[in-house]
């Protein structure tokens, strides 16, 4: 093993790539980008450079990342979904939340019948447009969350070449759903259906985590993942991460729990060292290797992407919603809540920061149902 392919070593770079990517994300432009998405380009071009391996060859920690982080840092980030908060969210974008998230799954079920990946893809098809499902509704949580469960993830060169794809055409949305109010706006203007002054809300830049506070995070965590799996073992029908997301979810509405601070930092940290694991299954030779398969996973993203726009703002502007408001909602089904708050960063509105994240943590958990059904009726 050479000293590049150390853990220790390995665990350090991922580290410090977060912190990098957190500190570029400070700075005009890059801010507009986000932290997420940082992460997932410069470790993809760290680990192309061959500073750090890439996952598609197999490495501890890149495995102990999905077996053990990625549903650690699902359920904590969902310990800070309220519920009863959604309201707060306002009618407007909650409304093209949805309608984002169905125009979702209609663009997976008709790209299945026009490139017809399983012929391509053969008996994990089902599972990577469940994947997409997921991805696409609430964030990449979700697309790990369906493939852990199908052990996708098992086939390194298919879950790489589905994670490359899904950044070459997850980010160009991205950056074209920032730019569409813009034009929309000007050419067809809609009223701003929600106050630009906002409520004075601020987004958590900072929490201050106390031991008491982190024991408990954490013995949650653990306990709640123990419970999942050894549900799973009785009952082999139910996935751990349903579990996982329905136990989250359900200690997120308590009081007490509510109390706990660290959640949001906690969580949003080891998504982003998940994140950054991601970045090394974007290995480029494996993709140009993949030949045919690469562009029939191209094709059916692509399309199905290409349908959720066309749907979510055709529909926005049927109900003459407002184009920030349809983009932030996007955002929340594309990139889920961290890139929500990047696009309400960008588009100068404040007032959308709050309700982009309670969507967007929504969508984490309706977006793991959404891929689980989608991959079960294909």
């Amino acid at each position: 093993m050479t000293w590049t392919s150390d853990p220790i070593y390995v665990s350090g770079i991922l580290c410090f790539l977060v912190l990098f990517s957190s500190w570029l994300a400070t700075f005009k432009g890059w801010k507009t980008i986000g932290t997420p998405i940082l992460v997932i380009v410069i470790t993809a071009i760290v680990a192309n450079l061959g500073i750090i391996p890439t996952a598609t060859a197999g490495h501890p920690i890149y495995d102990s990342v999905f077996i053990y982080l990625a549903p650690m840092g699902i359920f904590i980030t969902l310990l800070e979904v309220d519920l009863k908060s959604l309201k707060k969210a306002g009618g407007p974008i909650l409304l093209m939340f949805i309608i984002g998230g169905i125009g979702t799954m209609v663009g997976v079920l008709v790209s299945w019948f026009i490139v017809q990946p399983a012929t391509e893809i053969g008996p994990l098809a089902n599972a990577l447009a469940g994947m997409f499902t997921g991805t696409y509704i609430g964030g990449s949580i979700n697309f790990n969350a369906v493939a852990l469960h199908y052990q996708v993830n098992a086939q390194p060169d298919l879950y790489a070449a589905s994670t490359v794809v899904d950044n070459l055409i997850g980010t160009p949305w991205i950056v074209i759903s920032l730019i569409l109010p813009k034009y929309l706006q000007s050419l067809f203007p809609r009223k701003k259906l929600i106050n630009e002054n906002g409520e004075g809300e601020k987004i958590k830049k900072s929490e201050l985590i106390s031991i008491p506070g982190l024991a408990a995070i954490l013995g949650l965590a653990f306990l709640a993942m123990a419970f999942s799996k050894w549900l799973a073992i009785q009952f082999p029908s139910i996935p751990e991460v349903i579990t996982l997301t329905t136990l989250a979810l359900v200690l997120a509405q308590i009081p007490l729990i509510k109390k706990l601070h660290g959640t949001q930092t906690l969580g949003f940290f080891i998504i982003l060292i998940f994140l950054a694991t991601i970045g090394t299954l974007c290995d480029l030779s494996t993709l140009a290797s993949l030949g045919t398969l690469a562009g029939t996973l191209i094709g059916f993203v692509g399309l199905l992407v290409l349908i959720h726009g066309l749907f979510i703002f055709g529909v926005g502007a049927l109900f003459k919603i407002d184009w920030d408001v349809i983009a932030v909602a996007s955002q929340a089904n594309v990139g889920g809540n961290t890139t929500a708050i990047a696009a309400a960063e960008s588009l100068d509105r404040p007032d959308l920061l709050i309700p982009g994240v309670l969507v967007g943590s929504l969508g984490n958990a309706l977006g793991t149902y959404a891929g689980f059904f989608i991959a079960a009726i294909l």
